[in-house]
């Protein structure tokens, strides 16, 4: 059999070809462990019903999982009428797992819940959901239509991605963080330089790095174009997995598998990076980027609004107040992020420091509600994207990506920076 990369791995399980393998852009039909979706639930329960009529079944309600995030409270009648559906939906089809607004962002509570083991295939309507490679699995996205039909059958086609291997080196400086180093392996390989393609990450910072921080490479993964973005299992991944009781073995790349690329980073000399409008690909190093005022600093989302996020904002605004010039909008990931920076003493920290703390929800990130930017107006986000309108308004608008460190800085010079107020 010819050597195996990790995505090849995970699909020849999922599809029942563990004996022989699967080869890269062959046709297979997976089975997911579990399928997610949010707020786009309603629209995908009306397209379930048309493929299997009004009084249609769910293959599996228990390998479902709905998550409330994208507009949590809903801002206007429409969303709330679309919550309602979802909520109706769950119920006549009894889905085992759903959470309703407040729980937090679906790739967030996925895994802090427990529903992502190793070495399975995680499908979800939400393009990050390549945020589950994090965790040894393939976290692939697909549409409305597609997920409407696995709910219908269990089961959907994917072509076996080629894969990209990706080796980091190094120790990161400080002030320099993971989305540092995504930031500047987006630069390299650009938006649409990955396309179709699973991405593996290796070397010794990996070894270093926490799960929160693999979710962010993960998570990011998705601005390559990639279709999955997969860390090895190792013990990091282990001692997170200790919390669920899962049984797996560790499925790693055979030495002879086969890379369209292979791109080495040593983090060692890097400096921030942000992703200037109104593309990701769009990344300089922080002391090349033009003195940049900005009217809205946000810390959160998918991306960047774990505990650890929060902390390192908080530790920066410790005793200090933000720039009187500057919103500073806090939205934790989860409802369990959201609790323990309040035992902690990080929700304190971040108030007291003029930030206004957010349902743990997407917020802003999708511009739909929650801290909408104005015409004219720019913002520095700890976030996946920033398209021209992702954050409200189209006109005249900037939104800079960042670590939270940078937001947090940021927020209180008034004005993009890397330096300590």
């Amino acid at each position: 059999m010819v050597g195996q990369t990790l995505i090849q791995k995970i699909f020849s399980k999922a599809s029942g070809n563990e004996a022989t393998g699967v080869a890269e852009n062959q046709i297979v039909f997976v089975s997911p462990h579990r399928i997610l979706s949010h707020d786009n639930s309603a629209a995908i329960s009306k397209t379930f019903y048309k493929i299997v009529g009004s009084n249609g079944k769910v293959w599996d309600p228990e390998r479902i999982f709905i998550a409330l995030d994208h507009a949590v409270p809903p801002p206007d009648a429409v969303k709330a009428d679309n919550h309602k559906v979802i909520r109706q939906f769950v119920k006549d089809q009894k889905i085992k797992y759903f959470y309703e607004g407040g729980t937090g962002i679906c790739h967030e509570v996925l895994p802090e819940k427990g529903h992502v083991p190793p070495n399975v295939v995680i499908l979800g309507s939400d393009s990050h959901t390549t945020t589950h490679g994090a965790f040894g699995a393939a976290g692939i996205p697909i549409g409305r239509t597609e997920t409407a039909s696995v709910w219908a059958i269990g089961e959907t086609w994917l072509k076996v991605p080629e894969s990209i291997k990706i080796i980091l080196n190094g120790s990161l400086p400080k002030s320099v963080y993971a989305k540092d180093i995504i930031l500047e392996l987006i630069r390299q390989i650009t938006a649409a330089g990955a396309t179709y393609n699973s991405v593996e990450f290796y070397g010794s910072t990996v070894k270093e790095l926490s799960m929160s921080e693999r979710m962010t490479l993960s998570n990011l993964t998705a601005e390559m174009g990639a279709k999955a973005g997969i860390f090895p299992v190792d013990t990091v991944t282990d001692e997170w997995n200790k919390q669920f009781g899962f049984k797996y073995n560790r499925l790693i790349a055979d030495e002879d598998a086969r890379y369209v690329n292979t791109i080495e980073l040593d983090v060692s000399n890097l400096t921030p990076r942000i992703a200037k409008p109104h593309k990701v690909d769009n990344v300089v190093p922080i002391e090349d980027l033009e003195k940049t005022p900005i009217d809205v600093a946000l810390i959160g989302t998918c991306t960047n609004g774990r505990l650890d996020d929060l902390e390192i904002a908080a530790k920066i605004l410790k005793d200090k107040t933000i720039n009187p010039g500057v919103r500073l909008l806090v939205y934790p990931a989860s409802q369990d992020v959201l609790l323990q920076a309040t035992r902690q003493g990080i929700i304190e920290v971040l108030i007291a420091a003029g930030g206004q703390i957010g349902v743990p929800a997407c917020g802003p990130c999708l511009g739909a509600y929650g801290g909408c930017i104005a015409a004219g107006e720019k913002a520095i986000s700890s976030a996946n994207r920033n398209f021209k309108g992702r954050m409200g308004s189209k006109e005249d608008t900037g939104i800079y990506l960042g670590s939270p460190a940078i937001v947090a800085k940021s927020a209180l010079a008034g004005y993009i920076t890397d330096e300590e107020v």
